[in-house]
């Protein structure tokens, strides 16, 4: 997938555009409204969320969005921070991971980051299955 890649230079605005871009690529309009009810709750926050996270980090080259999500999923299980899990499973799939590799991933965290983390982290991908009538 090509991605609207940030330039160093690039003006806030063309930075939003960018992360809009690509968040829309990995979560479609569903995802683009969950994070941009963030910002109509704490403007300055949705700006920045979408302008750096998903504009400076997610729109770079060298790692494909399907490799960044597995940082992100990763990074996420091993916080304990499964509020955030949904639209990055949702994402993952989108991007081309399978449900196996989000599986696995959970299992393998489970073993580094605490299996109450998997265990937690496998509630929110089995919902984000049900949603998508995905059956393993």
């Amino acid at each position: 997938m090509s991605l609207n890649q940030t330039q160093p230079g690039q003006t806030n605005k063309e930075r939003y555009e960018a992360g809009l871009d690509t968040l829309r690529a990995m979560a479609g309009e569903q995802g683009v409204g969950t994070v941009q009810q963030l910002g109509e709750f704490f403007p300055d926050f949705g700006h920045t969320l979408i302008a750096f996270g998903f504009g400076d980090l997610y729109s770079r080259g060298v790692l494909d969005l399907k490799q960044r999500e597995i940082v992100t999923i990763t990074s996420l299980i091993t916080q304990g921070a499964t509020e955030q899990l949904p639209l990055h499973v949702h994402a993952a799939l989108n991007v081309g991971m399978t449900p196996e590799e989000l599986l696995e991933i959970v299992l393998h965290c489970g073993g580094y980051a605490g299996f109450p983390k998997a265990c937690g982290a496998l509630v929110s991908v089995r919902k984000v299955f049900q949603e998508r009538g995905i059956v393993v």
